[in-house]
This record gives C-alpha cells, structure tokens and sequence, in this order.
C-alpha cells in the first residue's frame, strides 16, 4: 500500500532516517558502553533502562524505513488556483471569523501545530477543488461548519 508524501516530506523523512541510524545509533551505544561499566548487569537499572530504548530506536527506524518504501511522492497541484494535496489554501470560518493557513499534506506529515493538514482529514477534503471565493461545508462532531477560501497558493 502506498502512502502519499510530498517532494518536502520525503526529504524530512529521509533525513531522520539518516539522522537516527548515525547519530541515534551512536549515542545509544555510548549509553549502553557507560551503564556496562557501572557494575553487574543483573542488577543495573541505567543497563536495562538503555537496552529498551535502544529497542524503541530499532522498532523506529524500522516504522521509517517501512514508510520510506511505502512512500509515494505526489507533486503539486497541477491548477495552482484550485486547492489540491501540496496546496497552501487560506481560510476564514464563517461563524467565528478565524483566519486560517493550512499546507495539505500526506497523513504521516500532518502536524497542525505547523499548518500542516492530512488531505484525508474532513476539513482538506472539503476544501479539495475549491477555488479563492468558495465557501466550503465540513461535517463536524459539533455540526457543520462553513469556511470560505481566502487565497489558494
């Protein structure tokens, strides 16, 4: 099953691939070179402690890696003035005036702390295809809400 990332995710991901497998690697190994030398190993709570994060690198560089292989890469829209995966689309709510800028992106990118939506989330697949001047509606637990798109980019 693929999974759909953009060109910037793709490179992010690698990068921390990278930066897990040399540098997280390494001072795992110092950690567990330092707790050894603490004494018996039966007994040593700094040595267990290091050998099961260590596990959880490994198990994280693997889930990576998976998504590495899995992933594919989808450039931007073709129409840059219609809201596509890639698109950076400004919206305002129509009940509470909030303005907000969103990036849609892969599911495994999404961060909306950084303005980075899932393209599979009900608010960015309302908003696919529409165009600046659209008012869109998203089914919400709380009802429906209404979003106007400000600027498609």
């Amino acid at each position: 099953m693929s999974e759909q990332i953009t060109p910037d995710g793709l490179t992010a991901l690698r990068a921390e691939i990278e930066q897990l497998e040399t540098a997280g690697r390494a001072e795992m190994a110092e950690r567990i070179k330092a707790a050894r030398e603490l004494g018996d190993l039966k007994e040593n709570a700094e040595y267990h402690i290091a050998k099961e994060d260590q596990a959880h690198l490994e198990t994280k560089i693997l889930r990576l890696t998976q998504r590495l292989r899995a992933a594919r890469v989808v450039d931007c829209v073709e129409d840059p003035d219609v809201v596509g995966f890639g698109s950076t689309v400004t919206v305002v709510d129509e009940e509470s005036g909030t303005r907000s800028e969103f990036t849609l992106v892969g599911a495994t990118e999404a961060d909306l702390k950084s303005g980075r939506l899932s393209a599979e989330s009900p608010v960015a697949q309302a908003l696919v295809g529409a165009r600046a001047g659209e008012v869109v509606t998203v089914q919400t637990p709380r009802g429906d809400r209404r979003y106007r798109v400000e600027r498609v980019g």
